[in-house]
């Protein structure tokens, strides 16, 4: 019996406990391709014995750059795990620029892409690198296709090499370095250990809510992020069917054809959604449109554990047939849990997507960390509205004097790579210093209140903790990204970037003779005053020096492309501020 202690055990593990027919399962060209757990073990081997042909040795750097998830990069990780190298997975939508540090800072003499779209950003900056050659999934003209390895290793006579290599590689060894796109200053390299993100799987898995026999997941968060890869070994230990999703825009469709039971999510795609469903109601008239709001005002209310008594629950009951179910079936009519990472969910969210009867589990970790430091769970009680529920088994949380959270377990890196000083300055012992600020309740339930870099004070020395601003103003309809500033300066502001989608249709619905252009929408007197009833209202729950007293709006959308955000949606806080100056100097001049 296999056990599981480097990353590429977990294909094995599945074979022998529960092979599946669909293991891992692509669409191409408008079909849905499965792939058997014995055919991606064999793929994945044809690439180890491929890899020792073309001269791989232990340690080597491996780079693999997709735009979306498929099955060709789980083959890849394999395949380069097994012979002792090391996966460097870049994310596609960073600049070309940026692929190549990361390419140079790695050392990675291979590259694998998705599309003629990376493959150009990578030819772009290929000369400055030291990459031997660069491989396609797509088949593009000009460039080899990632199937040639299959051909050069086909003969398995030196499948016993790849064996002894296998053997070789210790659960403490190096398995990838996972570039952090950071909200300032050139990527870090996180060394992660199979044994660093193996551990994590492992105790993650207790957490998981599993349905049936063969569950179904949708993978589509970017896998070359710690959090759905990590999460793409933990499906493969359970034997769930893996289904990657065409694209961000065909989430929809793509749950409406393999109706799954999980999938896991970031906040701003269920703001994405949410916002959908209510502007799609907003047209509803007469009864219709007083069941969906009443619904909706039931569901904002929501408690666990049958909470708010029998009344409530009976009503729920209502809700769910009447309303709920219909926002099911629009994601396959099956999916009963969400896993949330990244960044901060809305309380308000949580409740209504809970009680719609589709259950929100935010979780938190950090690259650093594997990534799981801590996950809700509905059964047992682990699960708080508001908390990012209690830390997972062998993860020790400890809140520093000054709030930090502290995390220390078998999950953190190695460090980060060439950066000594660096990996100094975040560890303290065997404790890694995350950089949030959180704080943990009376039943262990772990809360994240802010970063500690992003808190400030203004000229008049009181603190400011934006991120809680922020996440009070970002659950208007009417505000997409919002940025508190105001640091040593007399008083909080804020930049914020409309919801243009969902501003449009209410200019329409209200019929206000407003141009439907960015630019006419943050200049118009109607927006701004209805902008200002939202600050008005966040303010309400912060003390009189934390309110927001000044805003400007933004014509632009906050993106990654536009370098707004990371790769993971977080903002780039400084970058912002540079952007926007003269939006400052209006502010505050």
């Amino acid at each position: 019996m296999t056990k599981v202690t480097r990353l590429f055990d977990f294909p094995y593990y599945q074979l022998e406990n529960k092979p599946l027919s669909h293991a891992l399962v692509t669409k191409y060209n408008g079909e849905w391709q499965a792939m058997s757990t014995q055919e991606y073990i064999d793929k994945a081997n044809a690439v180890s014995r491929a890899l020792l042909k073309l001269g791989i040795e232990k340690d080597d750097k491996i780079a693999v750059i997709s735009t979306t998830n498929r099955t060709e990069w789980n083959i890849m990780d394999i395949g380069v795990l097994q012979v002792g190298a090391q996966n460097i997975p870049i994310y596609p939508t960073i600049s070309a620029e940026d692929y190549e540090y990361v390419l140079n800072h790695s050392g990675s003499i291979y590259c694998f892409v998705s599309d003629a779209e990376v493959l150009d950003k990578v030819n772009s900056i290929k000369a400055n690198t030291k990459l031997k050659d660069v491989y396609s999934f797509d088949h593009i003209d000009g460039c080899k296709h990632y199937s040639e390895l299959f051909n050069i290793g086909e003969d398995t006579v030196n499948q016993s090499e790849v064996e002894a290599r296998k053997e070789a590689v210790k659960p403490s060894d190096l398995a990838t370095i996972i570039y952090t796109s950071g909200t300032t200053g050139k990527p870090k390299g996180v060394m992660l250990s199979h044994w660093n993100i193996t551990s994590n799987a492992l105790d993650s898995i207790p957490r998981l809510p599993l349905v049936g026999d063969q569950p179904r997941i949708l993978s589509f968060l970017p896998i070359c992020h710690i959090f759905e890869r990590v999460l793409i070994y933990v499906y493969q230990y359970a034997s769930a069917q893996v289904y990657f999703a065409e694209g961000l825009d065909k989430i929809g469709d793509n749950a409406k054809e393999i109706k799954p039971h999980l999938m896991s999510v970031v906040p701003r795609l269920l703001e994405k959604v949410y916002d959908k469903i209510i502007g799609k109601a907003e047209e509803l008239t007469g009864i219709k449109y007083k069941l969906f709001f009443w619904a909706v005002e039931l569901g904002e209310k929501w408690e666990p554990y049958g909470a708010n008594g029998w009344w409530y629950e009976f009503r729920l009951n209502i809700a769910r047939k009447l309303i709920f179910s219909k926002w099911q079936a629009a994601l396959g009519g099956e999916l009963q849990t969400m896993v949330s990472g990244s960044a901060a969910l809305q309380p308000r969210l949580t409740r209504i997507f809970c009680a719609a009867g589709m259950q929100v589990m935010e979780g938190y970790g950090l690259t650093e960390t594997s990534p799981v430091v801590s996950v809700g769970m509905y059964k047992d009680r682990h699960f708080k509205v508001g908390t990012v529920g209690k830390p997972i088994a062998n993860v020790e949380v400890k809140i520093a004097e000054d709030g930090e959270i502290l995390i220390k377990g078998p999950n953190v890196m190695l460090g980060y790579y060439k950066d000594d000083e660096r990996t100094a300055s975040v560890m303290t012992g065997e404790y890694f210093h995350t950089g949030d600020k959180g704080e943990i309740d009376a039943e262990g339930f772990l809360k994240i209140t802010g970063r500690k870099k992003e808190m400030f004070k203004t000229s008049g020395g009181k603190y400011i903790i934006p991120t809680l601003l922020e996440n009070e103003l970002k659950q208007s309809r009417f505000i997409e990204q919002v940025m508190v500033i105001g640091e040593g300066e007399k008083m909080p502001a804020a930049f914020i970037q409309p919801n243009f989608d969902f501003i449009k249709d209410w200019i329409s619905f209200k019929n206000y003779k407003i141009e439907k252009e960015n630019s006419e929408i943050i200049s118009s007197d109607i927006v701004i005053q209805r902008i200002q009833k939202e600050v008005d209202k966040a303010n309400q729950r912060f003390g009189k020096w934390e309110q927001i007293k000044r805003f400007e709006l933004t014509s632009e959308v906050w993106s990654i492309e536009g370098g707004h955000l990371t790769p993971t949606m977080k903002m780039k806080r400084e970058i912002i501020l540079n952007m926007y100056q003269d939006l400052y100097k209006k502010i505050y001049s």
